[in-house]
């Protein structure tokens, strides 16, 4: 175990020993690399487009790209939005053109692409509308924000989720069991207690997994190589000594948390600290900006509909302004939706109706609730039955909006928090003597 502890030729870190060979290797994402799914059809056919892959850290993003730029046989360009220029773009162009004349295709990938600036996104364009690369844009970001629209329409975005925990038990027994690219040559003993500790950290991460794992092992060299079985109680020390923090680790996702979890709760005090944490550590600002928009709508909601509003243009200041100014619009925001009044009802409302969706897709539409565009439709029945709102008196009337076998169906429940409470009683008054 040389190589682990103390070798003079250290090994490339195990995520990077571990990246899947091929696509067969390739854990996870079965709704773009699964059978006749998008990614996967690519691959099979040696063909690629420009595309952004959109997800969380350590979800395959860089990996699919390498994966689809060897299986067409073209040479991959590698820039950092982060570290890159208009400049580094220009020889990356330089190469491409070279590489045509002689018939090989070039595959640009483009890590954390929603850092580059307008500037430098428009400096690619015109490569990718002419076929000179094809760009492939890896982003934690929602790309609909970041990326411009001209590059935007030109690519195709497939987004991928966080690992489960399935599959991150299948990455980490592999790694255990790989005895020339994994730690299987050590025969290294973790309980079951300790390898869903393991799991349980990497939030469906799979690089933090791979880290996690590398470094508990190293911590606690002794043990590994007597065979003493390591336990969730090292897993936890390791964690607790912050080996593993860093900007997309561990401590990133229990900041966000502690903070969302604060305002939802009400108490000011908290989220401002939380949010101070998270902006001295050097987290994203945009990311905290977009995560206030989310908790506005799903936990403040019909209780403070100015919620929303405010939480929209707070992110739209930040991204004008950037930091260190851009630190107040977002304390603005947080304390105000901290002491703001809260109703779940939308966000519980919804998830009610996905469930009831996803049992009645092949339910048809009323008739009445069909637009009659056209004559044939009209004497098919469309639209019949229909009466305007408008031209009922306070603009109501009692008819069924909802399929024949949905119509005792009741989702919205509503609160009596803040200006809902206004809307839920004109509701109800409306709906009490409803005969449907």
């Amino acid at each position: 175990m040389s190589d682990l502890f103390g070798s003079p030729a250290p090994r490339p870190p195990l995520a990077a020993r571990m990246r899947p060979r091929n696509l067969e290797e390739f854990v996870g994402q079965s709704h773009l690399v699964g059978p006749g799914k998008p990614l996967r059809q690519m691959y099979l056919q040696r063909k690629v487009h420009s595309m952004i892959l959109w997800g969380p850290p350590g979800t395959g993003k860089t990996t699919l790209a390498m994966l689809l730029a060897e299986r067409v046989e073209a040479h991959l360009e590698r820039l950092s939005a982060v570290t890159s220029g208009v400049r580094d773009l220009r020889q990356v162009v330089e190469r491409a053109r070279k590489l045509r004349s002689t018939g090989r295709p070039t595959v640009l990938l483009v890590d954390e692409i929603h850092r580059w600036n307008r500037a430098q996104q428009d400096a690619i364009l015109p490569h990718v509308e002419e076929g000179l690369v094809t760009l492939i844009g890896a982003t934690t970001e929602n790309p609909s924000f970041e990326v411009i629209p001209a590059l935007l329409s030109r690519t195709r975005v497939y987004r991928l989720e966080p690992l489960d925990d399935e599959a991150l038990r299948t990455l980490l027994m592999r790694a255990l069991k790989d005895p020339e690219r994994g730690l299987g040559a050590y025969r290294i003993q973790l309980t079951e207690e300790a390898v869903q500790a393991l799991i349980e950290h990497a939030h469906g991460d799979a690089r933090s997994l791979f880290n996690a794992l590398e470094t508990v092992v190293e911590l606690y060299a002794p043990e590994v190589q007597k065979g003493t079985p390591i336990g969730r109680e090292q897993v936890e020390a390791a964690y607790e000594s912050k080996a593993f923090h860093d900007k997309h680790g561990d401590l990133h996702y229990d900041l966000i948390s502690a903070f969302i979890k604060s305002v939802r709760g009400s108490d000011p005090d908290a989220a401002i600290y939380w949010l101070a944490r998270m902006l001295e550590g050097g987290e994203d600002p945009l990311f905290i900006a977009r995560r206030l928009i989310i908790l506005a709508a799903e936990d403040i909601g019909l209780a403070d509909p100015q919620a929303l509003t405010l939480a929209v243009s707070t992110f739209h200041a930040v991204h004008m302004i950037g930091l260190p100014e851009g630190a107040i619009p977002l304390a603005e925001a947080t304390i105000y939706l901290a002491a703001t009044e809260k109703s779940n009802s939308a966000y519980m409302a919804l998830k009610k109706a996905q469930e009831v969706a996803r049992k009645t897709l092949k339910e048809p539409v009323p008739l009445a609730l069909r637009n009659p565009v056209t004559r044939m439709m009209k004497s098919m029945g469309y639209g019949e039955g229909y009466r305007y709102a408008h031209a009922y008196p306070e603009h109501f009337v009692d008819m069924t909006f909802l399929p024949p076998s949905l119509k005792d169906l009741r989702l919205y429940e509503g609160t009596d928090q803040g200006k809902e409470k206004v809307l839920r009683a004109r509701i109800r008054r409306l709906w009490k003597g409803r005969k449907g």
